[in-house]
């Protein structure tokens, strides 16, 4: 099976999505804005413990983003009804406080309860108080670090996603779902055989893949509640790179039942299969334009790896990308503005973005072996898979190249990143 990214092999059989890791993606982070606002997160008050852990996974996840600068605040006492002194914040640096508390409820539960104030203004500009149980506060802290995120920047935050990952180590392969940190990783699938290019469906709730267990590549998709699946692709020959249609009904795929790789779309639960191109080229790597009309692929045809799109009505394939002789993996942003990929530069493969009105192309990172770019929700991130030290290591950056950390496992490769839509 011939294909254009550094494709790396990862998994097969069926385990329980509650299984828990045991490894987890640990964050180093390498770049941030060049303009950082500054914010200032009190300590929550209330169950002490529970509080420390979600003030400081508040503070991670802001921090991590690369928007904001966490500004100390030592000596502080405040929660949700204190009336702060403005003055003496605006002296410390800080444009904005937040302060909360984590409280026991009658039923025996708790709340989160915060608010957000404008120290330039002197006023509370947000507030909200948020009901779980003690397993659910770095969810809770999530959901907190989102609202205050979005009150600042003006758009959604994406704390409270979840991304998919491919981990190998010592002959076992597992499909895990971790959140957007890499904390608290879970196993949906482990397999001794290959997984590969796994793709979120548009509500969150199944994964579709590529697995080998069957010693050929098949593609299946994966409820995560129920942790069931249903093969949507097994014809003869390959069957690979799945890629969801924008209403979840269907699936871009490619085949080799008929020679040579092309694009085939067939419905979700793999009935329906429709030839979407014929090349005497190879065509792989399909994704859908968000309003459904278009899929971008990756092609050989004019004789060089490139990025083509196609409508999915039918029609001719055009050209995307001209600058340089190797650019794969087309990954569409959310609002179907830009386009990342893998290009060629200087002999490295590198994540590159490209504008798609002015076809202006921005290489993001600094890295030889990148692969399998997927962008956050928001569309501000880009999460993509590289190696380091020999190693396979996640990496994320932003669409300006500025912002930059890394998610790595000790001890494992860790490869084939999605990252999911927002929870509904």
């Amino acid at each position: 099976m011939k294909t254009f990214s550094l494709r790396w092999l990862a998994g097969g059989l069926l385990a329980c999505f509650t299984l828990l890791a045991q490894a987890q993606l640990s964050i180093e982070i390498t770049g941030a804005g060049a303009q950082r606002f500054p914010l200032a997160v009190s300590d929550f008050g209330g169950e002490r413990v529970l509080a420390q852990a979600l003030t400081s996974v508040v503070r991670s996840d802001l921090e991590r983003s690369g928007l904001f600068q966490i500004i100390d605040t030592t000596g502080a006492l405040l929660n949700e009804t204190s009336v702060p002194n403005y003055v003496d914040w605006k002296t410390r640096g800080a444009d904005a406080l937040a302060a909360g508390s984590v409280n026991v409820t009658s039923d025996g539960r708790y709340e989160t309860r915060f608010r957000l104030h404008d120290t330039q203004k002197q006023t509370a500009i947000a507030g909200q108080g948020l009901a779980h149980n003690a397993t659910q506060i770095r969810t809770t802290a999530h959901r907190v670090a989102d609202i205050i995120y979005e009150k600042i920047t003006g758009e959604r935050g994406i704390f409270s996603t979840r991304i998919a990952y491919v981990m190998k180590s010592t002959g076992r392969y597992e499909l895990q779902i971790a959140d957007a940190d890499g904390n608290g990783p879970q196993v949906a699938l482990a397999s001794r055989e290959p997984i590969i290019s796994p793709t979120w469906s548009p509500d969150g709730s199944r994964l579709a893949y590529v697995s080998f267990e069957a010693k050929k590549p098949v593609v299946y998709v994966h409820d995560l509640a129920t942790g069931r699946r249903h093969v949507a692709a097994n014809f003869k020959g390959s069957n690979s790179a799945p890629a969801w249609s924008p209403d979840g009904t269907k699936l871009a795929v490619v085949l080799t039942k008929n020679g040579n790789s092309q694009l085939y779309v067939v419905n979700v639960d793999g009935s329906g299969v429709t030839r979407l191109a014929s090349s005497s080229g190879i065509d792989t790597e399909p994704q859908f334009s968000p309003d459904g009309e278009f899929i971008y692929f990756t092609s050989d045809r004019g004789g060089s790896p490139q990025i083509y799109r196609q409508p999915v009505a039918g029609g001719t394939a055009q050209r995307v990308t001209f600058e340089g002789s190797y650019n794969v993996t087309p990954r569409l942003s959310p609002d179907g503005k830009s386009l990342a990929f893998v290009t060629r530069d200087s002999g490295r493969f590198r994540v590159a973005v490209m504008d798609l009105a002015s076809r202006q192309k921005l290489i993001l990172t600094d890295t030889a072996k990148d692969e399998s770019p997927s962008f956050s929700p928001n569309g501000r991130m880009i999460l993509f898979a590289t190696e380091v030290g020999g190693r396979g290591v996640l990496a994320a950056v932003s669409t300006d190249g500025r912002v930059k950390h890394r998610l790595s496992v000790q001890a494992a490769d860790v490869r084939e990143p999605a990252w999911g839509p927002f929870n509904k």
